[in-house]
């Protein structure tokens, strides 16, 4: 008998054998039946906990294929500056920061974007140095590949003009001093996060506690958390306490392969709460911080193409790795944006596979910018693209300006994917972006910038259907982490990971997805959120 049900809603199974449905019983973790209400009426024992859905329309569960979660949770605690605009409010804000902190306290996080500085120019540590005397700074732009580092960070990480810049990296200089800027690129950014005191277990603990509430509020039960073994000793804890309210699947980095072989670790190793998926390892940069790695220059600084990541030094490393990896029946997760990155990984696990050690559900996460030849590659590869929607109608904004017409027109190209019969697993990369898949759905489906520049569309060609969203956000990404049979659907011994919104987003006008909101989440027949109106 079902210990609670949901009646009176509009649900969206997922499950192409039965589509749609009126009512849902669940007992224990695991969903018992779906049907009308009038037979999970019948399905529910004595006293059972009734949730009326008045209506609203019920989904499987979001899976978050892509998130920094304990990073996001430090970003929900920490500094904030993604909707700063200009010079003089950047500074106000980190003053206001470092006011009231101890001297010595690191001030971090930040998420900043110059691409919305009017002008658009990027921060130098001559901005905060007046007003961060006595507090090292390190702040992070929004992508995670850059960072800004004020002149006591810099010396504390024994930064100056004379230190080389890593493979895979840049120390950015100033032209005519040949002096630090304090902007740090990719691997440039380790020898400053080196000199960073690690976080307390505390600290930790209060930031997975503030990320866990935020994916409940969201509506997402489930992330692949690619941020390493930043968070499992805080995992383990919130598990064991039964206050781990989010499914987490997580990986770490590829470099750790030697560590991981030694303890025989395979892939879907744990219980349905916390599973370990594989390895996450990095080809390039990010577009915004022009390390994304590319067959041609940047059309607007054709100086550069974009860097490949250090962990693809020395040539043939990042190879090996995967290969190990395959062999050690390891999933795979390589961060890849620009085309010659995408590429290059498609051709190792094209190798890898020609010689009978194919990786198992091999990833490539973001997979920004194609070559067109190449989403065929994912398909005939089975190459996972974990994709992130937010960010298009973001960088929608200026990269075109970054890398011309003609690259833009297979730039978040999911139609693409789709249309080559790729699997697509959808998320947001927070906090880099929102947690939020309803905003992600929104993304997919208009692919209408932030700046209201493009309200058809940026490149619409390549926009997809709600459905085909929500599928991206729920069985496609359960199939990321081999868990199609464990959720992702709504549907009779399936875990009971469901979501409630207060809007039908399959039938209102596109434009308006986006003002959908959470009304509860539920994850493993627990209520993790409910809107308190």
């Amino acid at each position: 008998m079902a210990d609670r049900i949901i009646i009176n809603g509009n649900v969206w199974t997922g499950n192409p054998a039965k589509p749609e449905a009126g009512a849902v019983a669940l007992r224990g973790d695991r969903i018992l039946f779906v049907g009308t209400n009038s037979e999970v009426k019948k399905a529910a024992r004595a006293g059972a906990e009734i949730i009326d859905a008045g209506g609203a329309l019920v989904l499987p569960g979001f899976i978050d294929s892509h998130v920094h979660f304990i990073s996001g949770g430090f970003s929900l605690l920490g500094l904030r500056l993604r909707d700063v605009d200009s010079r003089e409010e950047f500074v106000r804000s980190v003053a206001d920061g470092a006011a009231g902190l101890p001297k010595g306290e690191w001030i971090r996080n930040g998420e900043w974007d110059h691409q919305m500085f009017h002008p658009v120019e990027l921060p130098r540590k001559e901005w905060i140095d007046p007003v961060t005397p006595d507090h090292p700074v390190c702040l992070s732009r929004i992508d995670m590949h850059m960072v800004l580092a004020n002149s006591l960070a810099l010396k504390l990480a024994g930064i100056d003009r004379n230190t080389p810049t890593p493979h895979g990296g840049e120390i950015v200089k100033d032209p005519a001093t040949g002096e630090p800027t304090g902007i740090l690129k990719d691997a440039a950014s380790d020898l400053v996060f080196r000199a960073i005191p690690p976080a307390t277990p505390a600290q930790k603990r209060r930031a997975a506690e503030a990320a866990l509430a935020e994916a409940a509020a969201r509506g997402v039960a489930s992330v692949h958390d690619v941020s390493g073994e930043e968070g499992f000793d805080v995992y383990q804890d919130l598990f064991r306490e039964g206050r781990l309210t989010t499914r987490v699947y997580f990986y770490v980095p590829i470099s750790t392969i030697d560590r991981v072989l030694d303890f025989n670790m395979k892939t879907g190793f744990g219980n349905e709460m916390l599973r370990f998926g594989g390895l996450k390892g990095f080809a390039d940069g990010s577009l915004g911080s022009q390390t994304a790695y590319f067959d041609a220059p940047y059309s607007d600084d054709p100086r550069t193409a974009g860097l490949l990541a250090s962990g693809m030094f020395p040539e043939g490393l990042m190879e090996r790795r995967v290969q190990a990896a395959a062999a050690a029946c390891l999933q795979t997760a390589i961060h890849a944006i620009g085309d010659r990155a995408n590429a290059e990984i498609l051709d190792i696990y094209e190798r890898t596979e020609r010689n009978g050690r194919a990786v198992p559900r091999p990833r490539i996460e973001h997979a920004q910018h194609l070559r067109p030849a190449d989403f065929a590659r994912f398909a005939r590869l089975d190459v996972i693209a974990s994709v992130q929607p937010y960010h298009l109608i973001d960088d929608g904004r200026w990269a075109e300006a970054k890398i011309g017409p003609v690259r833009a027109e297979t730039t978040y190209a999911f139609r693409s994917f789709l249309e080559a019969g790729a699997t697509l697993a959808f998320g947001s990369d927070w906090p880099v972006a929102p947690m939020d898949p309803v905003m992600g759905i929104y993304a997919a489906v208009t692919r209408a910038t932030l700046d209201g520049t493009h309200p058809g569309g940026w490149i619409p060609a390549q926009k997809i259907t709600v459905e085909e969203a929500v599928r991206a956000y729920t069985a496609g990404a359960a199939f990321a982490e081999f868990a199609e049979k464990e959720k992702g659907m709504i549907a009779a011994g399936m875990l009971a990971d469901l979501v409630i919104l207060d809007s039908d987003i399959f039938r209102i006008a596109p434009e308006r997805i986006k003002e959908a909101r959470v009304v509860r989440t539920i994850c493993g027949g627990r209520t993790t959120f409910a809107y308190a109106s």
